[in-house]
Formats: C-alpha cells, structure tokens, sequence
C-alpha cells in the first residue's frame, strides 16, 4: 500500500520543516510554493554590490534546527554553519549613552555601570529577572514547545499545577513583570522589547513571555555563515537528498473539500494535485478565507487569532560605515509605552518609533562593497486596516522618521551616505507573501485575545488539514516556526499512521 500524499502549500520555514519531518518519517511529500525560490520570509535580495537579507537577521535556539535535521540522520553543520555575534545588541537612546547585551557576566557588568545609581544594585535585579525568566523558559519549554501544546485546554490539563502553584506567570503583562523586578528605566526598555520576537506588545503579552531574553542570555545569539539565506539553501539542499519535490511558481488558488475532508490542490495554472492530506503553510485565516472560502461565521471565530505588527523593511546601502553600529541594535522610542499604544492599540504609525536595526557587515563584510554599510532599519507598525486612512506616502514619511530617529541618536551623516535603497511596506509584505493583513509575525501574542496562543496546526474543520508557521503554535520567528512544522508532522504521524 502506497503511504499518504501529503501537499504542502507554501515552502516557508515551516512548510520545509513539515515537509522534511514527513518524508523522513515515511510519507509521500511535494511543496508548492509560489514564489521564485523557497524559505517564505527568509529571503534575499542582491542590489548594487549590496546583499540585504529580506526577512529574519536574528538566530536563536539552534537545539530546534538541530533537531530538524536530526530526524533526517543529518548533521545540520554539514549544511548550516553558525558564528556567534557579541554584542547581542547595541541600544540606543536619544540622551545617554548605549549599552549593549552580552552573555558575558564581566562585560554585561561593565555596561549596567551606565546606568544611574548602584551598579551591582543593577546587577542583582538583573541576575534576580533572568532567574525569574529561565524558570518560565523551563516551564514553557516542558510543554508548549517539546509536547507541541496546540490548544488552551491541552496547555491547562499539561501545567494545571504550575497555573495552581503561580510558577508560571500568566496574570500579569510582561511590561507589569518586569517592572516588578527591574528599576532602572533604561534596562525596563530593553527587557520589555525582546517582545519584538513575536511583534506583539509588552502592554499585552503575558509575564511568561518575559521567557525571551533566555533564548540568547543562555542559548547564544548567532548568524548564518555566508548570509541567513544561506539557511533557506541548506534547507534546500538536505529536501533535494531526500527527493521531495518542491515546484516553485506553483501558486495554489485553492483546496478541493469534499464534506469534512479536503481532496486536493488546484493550481492557477489549471492544474490538480490530489492528496490525501494537505499541510498549509500559508496562514490560517488567508487559507480558510482565500483557499477553502469559508463563511464568515466561521471565519469570525478566529478573530482572536488577529495579527502581529507588520513594518516597513528599509534596505540601505551606504558609501560609508558607520562605525558606531553592532550588528544588531535597538533605537528606542521616548516613550515606549506610548508607542506600543499607538501601533497596538490606536492603529496608527508611530511618530517617535522604536527602531531594530542591523548592520551584518559586522560580522560579514561581503554583504557590501569595501568601505560600504549594509543596514536594515525595522519599525513594528500596525498590520493592513481596511479604512485606516494609511497611506503609502504615509509609509514613506515613516521611512525619513526612522532615519531621522538614528541621527538624533548619532548616527549622524547617514541620510547623506545612502548610494541604494529598497524599501518594503504592509502592502508588499502581504502581496509577496500572502500574510494576514501584512503581518511579518503571525498572531499576536495578545493575553486578553489569545491568552498568548497562536492558532491550533490541526484544522476544526477538514480532518485531514493542518497548518504551520507563525499563526499556528509555538508562533512567530524561526525557531518556533520550524519547531511548528515538526509538530504537525507529529500529529499527523499520530493521525494518519502508515500501514
């Protein structure tokens, strides 16, 4: 008996991730994707001697990519090198100096010396917020990530004593915890935007998601030899030894069903895919919308899986570098709290943004041409509203903002050193790659919408339909994203058991 066809739709870190799980567990496997190449958001783009990773600049977790590559009997150092990148971060403010983040206790001492005040007081608040924060590291790691938690009634069966006890930390908002335990007004920015992970708000996010700052205090922080993209073509490589096959410009235009289960994929070229189960890697409301038009008083329902921020990606190239740039660096608002109200609660662009920007001419200096700066500058921004008014002139005056914001934070001379640019909004993000509303990260993580869940990778509807990448759980970013495909492909093991 031939084992299960399954179609994935979409060749995303996710969809790769299920794809590879599958065929390495004994099932007939083919992506489609519609874009010219694969890894979704992970992308790249060469521009005037320039190479500007597109998508994600920041690794983490690689336990989780290990892991992938394990389930096929392969060592990820074969196809996917890592060099670590110190600082972790560079913050800037408009009227002190930086500090940066390092895994080193000398040298994080060194920088809390900054700071106004008693500079071991610094110190033990802040070895006190990361005890706090690896213990709710442990606790979701236990359960949410290694069991691959897919809904809230699995997630309170799993941590019922943790969620009795008060070890994890779900009352109060990330922003409330950290408060608690920091005092320093600097260090609570800095802590309150590794919420930037998931683009979600520090306001709205649960304490345990203060969880983050472990992902690199302890785990490291680290860059792709060669480029990010270079992650996508290992990908790509270990796909092609496994034979699955991946057809690129295959845009799927929609899901065959038939009664509670889905049939196949029709293709915009006319063509048909018959399969025996279908994994979406495209997000779970466009899916359900665009592919299978379902109704909205279903569609309704999954409102509280709403999305995260998008933002305007800014690409320059300069014809100097600017030496005062780590890797990667935070610029943040002088009113931080007031930004996330504006972006996550009014709609509305930011006026005084906080900013992430790279520069990994740091670390590899081929990405520009000698004596050239390759920067990416990221403001989080309100997702597509329909009626919002948002224009793209109003995105373009972001874009000076942003340059604005740098310079008053002194980078100075660098809107007069730009030789390139490119320049990406909500719109392009959405067209390119069919997110929710232009959303860069999923769902938000939302305590009073979500209670912090994304969307379940098993579909209420059709049973043979499932879902991966950031609307569904773990959620946003590459490391959960590829720890979601090899849950689904877990749960449709359990599922579809070969004969």
């Amino acid at each position: 008996m031939q084992p299960p066809r399954v179609s994935i739709i979409g060749a995303g870190l996710g969809g790769l991730s299920a794809a590879i799980s599958l065929k390495a567990a004994g099932y007939q496997v083919e992506v489609f994707e519609k874009n010219e190449r694969i890894g979704g958001k992970l992308n790249v783009l060469e521009k005037d001697g320039f190479t500007f990773d597109l998508g994600p600049s920041i690794f983490t977790l690689p336990q989780f990519f290990q892991d992938l590559f394990k389930r096929a009997g392969k060592n990820m150092d074969d196809y996917v090198q890592l060099d670590p990148v110190t600082p972790h971060w560079r913050n800037f403010f408009e009227n002190h100096p930086t500090i940066d983040l390092y895994q080193e206790p000398e040298l994080m001492k060194a920088e809390l010396a900054k700071l106004q005040g008693d500079p071991e007081k610094h110190w033990q608040e802040l070895q006190g917020f990361l005890d706090y924060a690896r213990e709710q590291y442990q606790i979701v790691d236990d359960g949410y990530f290694r069991e691959g938690l897919d809904t809230l009634w699995e997630f309170l069966w799993h941590y019922r004593k943790e969620l009795f006890s008060g070890k994890i930390d779900y009352k109060p908002s990330m922003a409330e915890s950290i408060a608690s335990r920091i005092s320093d007004p600097k260090m609570r920015l800095i802590l309150e935007y590794f919420i930037k992970y998931v683009g979600s708000s520090a306001l709205d996010a649960p304490g345990y998601m203060n969880l983050m700052p472990i992902i690199q205090f302890d785990y490291g922080l680290w860059y792709v030899r060669g480029g990010m993209y270079n992650l996508a073509r290992g990908l790509g490589k270990l796909m092609e030894e496994m034979d699955i096959p991946v057809h690129l410009g295959a845009d799927v235009s929609s899901i065959e069903k038939n009664g509670k289960s889905v049939k196949g994929l029709h293709l915009a070229d006319g063509s048909y895919q018959e399969s025996d189960i279908i994994v979406s890697n495209m997000e779970v409301i466009p899916c359900y919308k665009h592919l299978l038009g379902e109704e909205e008083s279903f569609t309704n329902k999954l409102e509280k899986f709403a999305p995260a921020c998008s933002g305007i990606v800014l690409h320059i190239g300069t014809n100097k570098i600017h030496e005062q740039l780590a890797h990667h660096n935070f610029f943040y608002s002088e009113n931080q709290h007031k930004h996330f109200e504006t972006v996550f609660h009014k709609k509305q662009l930011p006026d005084d943004p906080t900013l992430y920007v790279v520069a990994p001419t740091r670390t590899d200096p081929s990405k520009a041409p000698d004596g050239c700066d390759n920067i990416k500058i990221l403001p989080h921004i309100p997702p597509i509203e329909e009626g919002s008014g948002i224009t793209h002139e109003d995105y373009v005056a972001l874009k000076e903002r942003c340059i604005d914001k740098m310079e008053r934070c002194g980078i100075t001379g660098l809107r007069e050193s730009i030789i390139t640019e490119d320049l990406l909004t909500p719109v392009d993000i959405q067209r390119m790659y069919r997110s929710n509303q232009g959303s860069i990260y999923g769902v938000v993580t939302d305590w009073k919408k979500n209670y912090g869940f994304k969307a379940p990778k098993t579909s209420s509807r059709y049973n043979n339909l499932y879902f991966t990448g950031g609307s569904t759980n773990p959620g946003g970013g590459m490391p959960m994203v590829v720890l979601s495909g090899q849950k689904c492909a877990d749960r449709i093991i359990k599922r579809h058991p070969l004969s």
